[in-house]
């Protein structure tokens, strides 16, 4: 096909291109005939022999709109590449296209909305000025870490005196909810630790004080997915009969102790505290890094521009649904069902998913981007060393590092990974770090 098409372009939201494409007369002329000797060639009519009919006949008895539709399927796959080409348009999904006009005699004229990867106005990284808090290790923090360690081995003895936080108290549970008694949810003799996580916040703070043989009650809202249909989404009331008291006592902390705990490490209290506060300082200076390059990202995206286009949108919904669908296979379970369960349909859970998808596309674009003018590429070479570091912290992957060399898949994993580590590095180096808070 000639190159002498009308190609007429406008933007359009979300990533999208407009195109009016005007195909000469003579085109359409010439696709008809095209069209017609093809159809002519195949054509069985009595009378003729196969291929022979006229090529009036042919076209009476296929009927112009027929016809019409086989020059269509003809006509349009060429004038649309040859449109995005001239244009240097690169869609990321087929285009939508109209035929506005397509008559024999007349030139024709197509319309097309094209997706196409969106333009990211990236902020300037140097402008932006982000405050993480610093966490400092106190000697609070040592403690607790020392009691936390050593609360696997601590004795269980039972007192004569009030419940208190940290003590394993004996209970009888009773639930109930509209004027009624739940057997299901009813407990005896079961024993609760005294301490956050381990019951709801509101019997945590009721039954401190109580004594052997006294009820405390406290009034408890429960989620709308919760597994007991008597009890989801209402307001019931918890009795618990307190019938015991036993008190965890921690071994006391001696240097023999100290050596067990540590693995023979250190040999003195003072010598494991020390390496215990070192610890939590690594912990605190991994999760400050992790929390400042978190707030670095969301600040450039925060400031940066990018319209995400539908598609991108769908395409990783359907990610995310097949890998939740594999993960459930995994399991046992299916994924309708699973859905069930929850209360939602699959058009219920994707309208809920699509703005946490849309977040993650935008962050993963705004990156890209920056990634693309930063020329922060790593070459073979490096991907192959990164293979290489990895697997060596990861057992899992220690015997297929040359699998994981050879493979495509695994390959743009790897190297991905190490482009967005040394995109984290760099923006690390560029934004301000204003004025860190304590906390």
């Amino acid at each position: 096909m000639p190159s002498n098409l009308s190609v007429k372009t406008e933007p359009l939201p979300k990533s999208q291109v407009g195109m009016t494409i005007e195909v000469p007369a003579d085109i359409v002329d010439a696709t008809y005939e095209k069209v017609l000797n093809r159809l002519a060639s195949r054509s069985k009519l009595e009378g003729f022999r196969p291929g022979r009919a006229p090529r009036a006949l042919v076209e009476a008895r296929i009927g112009p709109a027929a016809l019409r539709e086989e020059v269509v399927e003809a006509i349009v796959p060429e004038v649309i590449r040859q449109a995005l080409q001239e244009k240097s348009i690169d869609p990321i999904d087929n285009p939508d296209v109209e035929v506005v006009e397509l008559e024999r005699g007349r030139p024709a004229q197509l319309k097309a909305t094209v997706t196409v990867m969106p333009e990211v106005t990236l902020a300037d990284a140097a402008s932006l000025n982000v405050v993480t808090p610093t966490v400092e290790v106190t000697d609070e923090m040592v403690e607790r870490r020392l009691n936390d360690v050593r609360e696997p081995m601590a004795e269980i003895t039972p007192v004569e005196r009030e419940a208190r936080a940290g003590d394993v108290a004996v209970i009888d549970v009773e639930v109930e909810a509209d004027g009624a008694v739940v057997p299901s949810e009813s407990r005896s003799a079961m024993e609760a630790e005294l301490k956050e996580g381990a019951l709801l916040p509101e019997l945590l703070a009721a039954i401190p004080g109580a004594i052997v043989g006294e009820t405390r009650a406290a009034t408890v809202t429960f989620p709308d997915d919760y597994g007991e249909p008597k009890l989801a989404g209402k307001e019931a009331t918890i009795k618990v009969t307190v019938q015991g008291v036993k008190e965890k006592v921690l071994p006391a902390l001696d240097d023999e102790l100290a050596k067990q705990l540590s693995g023979g490490k250190q040999e003195t209290v003072e010598a494991y505290r020390s390496s215990v506060r070192e610890e939590l300082e690594e912990s605190a200076k991994a999760l400050g890094q992790l929390a400042r390059e978190q707030a670095i990202v969301k600040a450039l995206v925060e400031a940066s521009a990018v319209d995400v286009p539908d598609t991108l949108v769908e395409r990783e919904l359907a990610s995310h649904l097949d890998s939740l669908e594999r993960s459930l296979s995994r399991q046992g379970l299916r994924l309708d069902r699973y859905l069930e369960y929850l209360g939602k349909t699959p058009e219920m859970w994707i309208a809920e998913e699509r703005p946490e998808a849309e977040a993650r596309l935008k962050v993963d674009l705004v990156l890209d981007e920056f990634a693309r003018r930063n020329q922060i590429e790593p070459s073979d070479e490096e991907v192959d060393r990164f293979i290489d570091e990895q697997a060596s912290k990861d057992d899992e992957l220690k015997g297929r590092v040359d699998e994981l060399k050879r493979g495509p898949n695994s390959r743009r994993y790897f190297a991905s990974r190490q482009r967005r580590l040394r995109v984290l590095e760099r923006l690390g180096e560029l934004a301000g770090t204003g004025t860190p808070a304590q906390s």
